[in-house]
């Protein structure tokens, strides 16, 4: 019996719908006996238990007849049976929010994801391996999940993290808040798409810095916010510039620009707390690498500063200790407590109980800040090791933003035009050195060869043979430019 398998899912479901073309397809008639399984599966090269598994989804959906010691029969009639779509086949999209995920988001083209076939790679979000960090999670996971309660936890967060991470706020931002100002969430990007719930309805006004995180730009659009962007310089965004007519909601990175670095002046964090104050706008503070600083002690949160209400403070765990945790928190205005803990509620009814549990245990016997010195300590000497290399194969060819902080750098080819930036991260990769564009998180990319290049995911040794493929590549770009 010829069947074609479509290498989509397990065997035994390729299997079913295989058998299921074949019937449509008249291969098979109605009535007709199937070959015995041990036959068939002789002859497809599959276990048996992988055709019976077939068959009895056949009985079970009405296709097929089993008939003891005499095998299984295709069951009439067939008349009103219709035939699976086709896995890929399209369809026009069901709703105004899948029509907008369409055109804003390519979930197969995700800026800064993983290159195939490089040696190194200068790829930001990629976690810093710390078997320390591996070890002490396990055994607090362990403990977590023999002594946290196994019912649903609460939708705002288990209240030991809650008052955790008050306590962390306090003494490492700047920021006084009480555990029912804290809502926990599945990282920044759940936290973005809670305040949209929130606070927005389609087409309210939205100001995005430019650059800045595409995947909060691309979750405020599908929610169907009007996005618009306003310039960073060296001192952060051009609050003098803020737009006459105000919007419902201003994101800012004001301790770590992202993706430039740049740290918002104090002259420029009052003025943007004065002007959501006299316009009613909110703030949504997005304080996603705060603690690695490299120059001075942490900044105060712009939250801090905050005397009227108006800052949305969000959080990550994902940055300072692995993105898989997916674990983050909101600290959110008085009046709008109940807003979030609803919309919280309605998504998910709460993050993992057991996990948060860990992570509370985790922060208070201060394995997290443990953690955050080792990590520290880390990330200096993988920063110090890229931006020497960056300066001894510049010779006046780089423009380097050294932010003192974070995971990243952003390298700029000077006097190269976008085009020209494509081409050097094509030859880098031919050469096993995976680079990563810029241009991704601005809304209009300016026609400058720009290049994000993270660290955290690479040792002082990698970093200093990566760099020397860097320089390969600029010595072969004079050379032919």
């Amino acid at each position: 019996m010829h069947l074609q398998l479509d290498g989509r899912g397990p065997l035994h479901a390729q299997l079913t719908r295989a058998l299921k073309s074949a019937v449509f397809a008249g291969r098979v008639s109605e009535g007709a006996r199937l070959p015995a399984t041990r036959q068939l599966a002789r002859e497809l090269g599959l276990s048996r238990n992988t055709v019976l598994a077939a068959y009895e989804q056949l009985r079970a959906e009405g296709f097929v007849d089993g008939r003891v010691g005499s095998g299984s029969y295709v069951t009439p009639p067939l008349q009103d049976a219709r035939p699976l779509h086709a896995v890929d086949s399209p369809l026009p999209a069901q709703s105004q929010f899948a029509r907008r995920a369409r055109i804003v988001h390519d979930h197969l083209r995700i800026p800064g994801r993983a290159i195939p076939g490089v040696r190194y790679a200068f790829q930001y979000g990629v976690p810093l391996t710390n078997p320390a960090l591996t070890s002490a999670w396990a055994r607090e996971l362990a403990h977590a999940a023999a002594y946290t309660s196994t019912n649903y936890p609460a939708s705002q967060g288990v209240p030991a993290l809650r008052e955790a991470v008050c306590d962390y706020l306090a003494r490492r931002r700047g920021i006084q808040a009480e555990p029912q100002d804290v809502v926990i969430v599945a990282g920044t990007q759940q936290a973005v798409a809670l305040t949209a719930r929130v606070l927005l309805d389609q087409n309210d006004e939205v100001l995005l810095e430019e650059p800045h995180y595409s995947a909060m730009r691309e979750a405020l659009q599908i929610h169907g916010a009007k996005v618009s962007t306003l310039d960073v310089d060296e001192h952060g965004l051009k609050v003098d510039e803020l737009p006459s007519t105000p919007p419902k909601l201003i994101c800012v990175t004001p301790s770590h620009q992202f993706p430039t670095g740049a740290v918002l002046s104090l002259p420029r964090r009052l003025q943007l707390l004065d002007y959501a104050r006299r316009n009613g706008s909110w703030i949504l503070e997005d304080d996603y690498d705060g603690e690695f600083r490299y120059d001075a002690r942490p900044l105060a949160a712009l939250r801090s500063l905050d005397d009227a209400d108006r800052v949305i403070y969000v959080g990550t765990f994902s940055k300072a200790m692995f993105p898989s945790l997916r674990l983050g928190y909101l600290v959110v205005p008085a009046g709008l407590r109940g807003d979030y803990v609803n919309a919280k509620w309605q998504d998910d009814f709460g993050s993992c109980g057991i996990e948060q549990a860990a992570l509370a245990r985790f922060i208070v016997d201060g394995g997290f800040e443990r953690h955050l010195r080792r990590a520290w300590k880390t990330l200096k000497e993988r920063r110090d090791a890229l931006l020497d290399g960056l300066h001894r194969c510049s010779r006046g060819r780089l423009t380097i933003n050294d932010s003192h902080a974070g995971m990243h750098l952003v390298v700029w080819l000077t006097d190269r035009t976008a085009a020209d930036g494509e081409a050097f991260i094509a030859r880098a990769r031919s050469l096993g050195l995976g680079l990563y564009p810029i241009a991704p998180y601005y809304l209009a990319p300016p026609d400058r060869a720009g290049l994000l290049l993270g660290y955290c995911g690479l040792s002082v040794a990698e970093i200093e043979q990566a760099v020397s493929v860097f320089e390969t590549c600029l010595d072969e770009f004079d050379a032919v430019n």
